[in-house]
């Protein structure tokens, strides 16, 4: 399907069904200072889209992240062409931060579609939505969702706004304070978030579906450029830095022929490049991983399979390996945290572990260019020192180190330590919680630091 002329919105009516309510998803713009597409989807709203899908609702979706409409430059609708595999970079407008980010000697912007011609898509909807959805990816992007909220309030002041993902879920009193919308805490379909929805459009909530959740409204993108493949909800660890489990307290997985099923729908769409979405990826793989990899690797359909969650390194068994590379894995991305393994804030990984992985994944096949490891920086009270070590560490095994910035984020075990950590406020604005203002590093954020740790990880001295 083609992408549709600015500025149509296309409705998506439920299969076989009468046309139910209309409910219009929107994820709306990054406000940050820096941002890059790495497969991005707002995996949370899609699973509700396609929850009240089912139910008999009509669905439109408006990713302020994503290209929409037919490219035209005139309308500065032109985007970024596409790098590697479908990653990117956004269009940008630099704005004015926030009073609280003025300090920052850094650039501000609004990341995605132009905000004059969101506004002029919306008002052009037509019929008008019964009810709008508007998620959150990270806290600190909320002033895009305010935005677009109050945009939502001035065309449809009585359609019911709802606002959900992490903003709203783990910041609850800073959004019922700013947000023009009822607050969705947690997944739609929790049986309360089930109910409330429906009572607030005057209508008796249906039965849900077993999968609901699991299931993604990915159709609702016109030629997309990637997609993603969702086999599990949550996540069965606990580790400090982490709030998976404040997000989504439930480790649901879903089953192969599921997931397959989606995955040949998108290819014969022309997706060929897939993101894992997983928390937990090689947990339970008998449940459904293996049965998909093993069909990936036995079909005509040629694809590229990436993993921009960090895998496991501890279950990255010599099968494993070989299995990942017949079905297609292009991407490898590892969490290591750090080399400092006696003293870790994540699921424990022992040297032993580390180095048989690493071993297991090259032996596979895999090239080293392939291959990235995720090392955690700015963490309360870290030694700055043990990360060098780390990243010298993984550079010697050839491999590409990333640094992972430490977001201190609300729910998490480690929250309370940052915020003691902080000289920011980290609790009472989530604005601060923006890992590129490094708020758990003494000092903050400096250029000159910056670019020394970006040297270092190109093997150079700073």
């Amino acid at each position: 399907m083609a992408r549709p002329a600015f500025p149509h919105i296309p409705w998506s009516a439920p299969s076989g069904r009468e046309h139910g309510p209309r409910v219009l998803g929107i994820n709306p713009w990054i406000t940050d200072f820096a941002a890059f597409n790495v497969w991005s989807r707002p995996a949370g709203l899609l699973a509700c889209l396609d929850m009240l899908r089912s139910a008999g609702a009509s669905v439109a979706l408006l990713d302020c992240l994503d290209p929409t409409w037919q490219a035209d430059p005139e309308l500065g609708l032109k985007w970024p062409k596409p790098g590697k595999y479908g990653t990117g970079h956004y269009p940008k407008g630099e704005i004015e931060p926030p009073a609280q980010l003025a300090f920052m000697n850094r650039r501000y912007s609004r990341y995605g579609l132009p905000r004059e011609r969101v506004i002029e898509a919306l008002a052009a909807l037509d019929p008008i939505p019964d009810a709008v959805l508007v998620t959150t990816i990270m806290t600190y992007w909320y002033p895009g969702a305010l935005d677009i909220l109050d945009i939502c309030a001035e065309l449809w002041p009585d359609a019911p706004r709802f606002l959900g993902g992490t903003y709203a879920t783990l910041c609850g009193d800073h959004a019922a304070r700013h947000a023009n919308a009822h607050l969705q805490q947690g997944p739609l379909e929790r049986p309360d978030n089930w109910s409330r929805f429906w009572e607030l459009i005057d209508l008796e909530a249906p039965q849900q579906a077993d999968k609901n959740g699991l299931s993604l409204a990915l159709d609702l993108y016109t030629e997309p450029a990637y997609s993603i493949v969702l086999g599990s909800r949550g996540c069965p660890f606990s580790c400090e830095y982490c709030a998976s489990n404040a997000l989504y307290p439930r480790f649901r997985q879903s089953t192969a022929e599921a997931v397959m099923a989606t995955v040949q729908s998108e290819y014969e769409r022309g997706v060929r490049d897939f993101a894992f979405y997983d928390d937990a990826l090689l947990v339970n793989p008998d449940r459904w991983l293996w049965p998909v990899l093993d069909g990936l690797a036995a079909s005509t359909m040629d694809l590229r399979l990436h993993t921009p969650n960090a895998m496991h390194v501890r279950h990255l068994t010599a099968d494993v390996c070989r299995r990942l590379k017949a079905a297609g894995l292009t991407t490898v991305r590892l969490g290591l945290e750090t080399t400092d393994f006696d003293h870790r804030h994540d699921v424990k990984l022992t040297r032993e572990q580390w180095e048989t992985g690493a071993r297991n994944l090259l032996d596979a096949g895999f090239e080293l260019d392939d291959i990235g490891v995720y090392i955690l920086f700015g963490l309360p009270g870290q030694d700055l020192g043990n990360v060098e070590g780390a990243v010298q560490h993984v550079r010697a095994y050839g491999f590409r180190p990333h640094l992972a910035h430490y977001t201190p984020i609300p729910g998490s075990p480690m929250f309370d330590t940052a915020c003691a950590a902080s000289p920011y406020p980290l609790e009472a604005e989530p604005l601060f919680q923006n890992n590129s203002i490094w708020p758990c590093v003494p000092g903050g954020f400096d250029w000159d630091e910056a670019k020394r740790w970006k040297a270092l990880l190109h093997g150079e001295r700073g």
